[in-house]
């Protein structure tokens, strides 16, 4: 059975700063982006950030999704999430994505916003997330399973008049465990985007799952149809809009333990215009 993350406060810690590190980036490449700019550019300007500020390796390498893509519309195969040389136009929905890691502590964000000019679809879209944020740390303190967390997000999106997006991640994801590693030079391989490390720990993690053990993966297969396991996740939901023309998520840190839960850090970019005190709340 696989090993159950428990962090100190000092750790905890070190995960916020890494986190705040990823928003930093993408919110510092929005102010970059230019019409005609490509995914791959936007991507590589969200790493080169990084680089300079002391990540030492990915879990993934930064994400650029412009237009239907954000939606992932017309994506039949794990090749499809990569950048490509899809340019950016006025009015685009967009999302930056990426998961640095600093001195072994990892993150995983995702951020969305509209190119130029308001969007009112996305707009809905991201008032229905903050709802879905709200709901699965109630839902997570109510000790549901996780597989129960992931079906009553799908009636909330559906009700809303969106699709569910996460679904096509691979193992239907709406979230995954990140974890505090020994840094090495192996941190840098790569394989197709995604940290070999990292690959070499959620993989066989995931093949448990399939066989009933604790998984590294949130979603509503059954392999997540258990309570709520102690460590800190990465949940990102991800709606679309019923055309495929827009997509929207977020992505940030849960933390659980053996008896409440909260969200890292509530001073997020999703959350600015509802900024209210940390959300830690302990279990009744």
């Amino acid at each position: 059975m696989q090993k159950l993350d428990h962090f100190t406060e000092n750790e905890l810690e070190r995960f916020k700063e890494v986190q705040k590190l990823a928003y930093d980036s993408v919110q510092s490449v929005e102010q970059q982006l230019v019409p005609g700019m490509t995914e791959k550019q936007a991507a590589q300007l969200i790493k080169d950030y990084l680089d300079e500020r002391g990540v030492d390796s990915y879990l993934h390498k930064p994400f650029a999704w412009f237009g239907d893509r954000t939606a992932f519309t017309g994506f039949w195969s794990d090749f499809h999430f990569f950048p490509t040389n899809r340019t950016l136009e006025v009015g685009m929905p967009v999302i930056l994505d990426v998961a640095p890691t600093v001195a072994g502590y990892t993150a995983d964000i995702g951020y969305s916003l509209s190119f130029g000019c308001e969007h009112s679809v996305l707009t809905e879209i991201k008032a229905t997330l903050l709802q879905i944020r709200e709901y699965i740390l109630q839902e997570i303190l109510a000790e549901r399973t996780f597989k129960q967390v992931y079906q009553g997000v799908d009636r909330m999106i559906a009700d809303a008049g969106f699709c569910n997006a996460h679904q096509i991640y691979p193992r239907r994801v709406l979230g995954h465990r990140v974890t505090k590693t020994h840094t090495s030079l192996y941190d840098n391989v790569s394989i197709f985007g995604f940290s070999a490390r990292q690959l070499q720990w959620l993989v066989p993690g995931a093949i448990q799952g399939v066989f009933r053990q604790p998984s590294p993966l949130w979603n509503d297969l059954k392999e997540s149809d258990h309570p709520p396991l102690p460590g800190a996740w990465a949940v990102e939901p991800h709606l679309a809009s019923r055309d495929g023309q827009t997509g929207a998520k977020w992505e940030e840190i849960l933390v659980i333990t053996e008896d409440t839960a909260y969200w890292l850090d509530d001073n997020v970019p999703h959350m600015a215009s509802t900024l209210q005190p940390n959300s830690k709340t302990v279990a009744a």
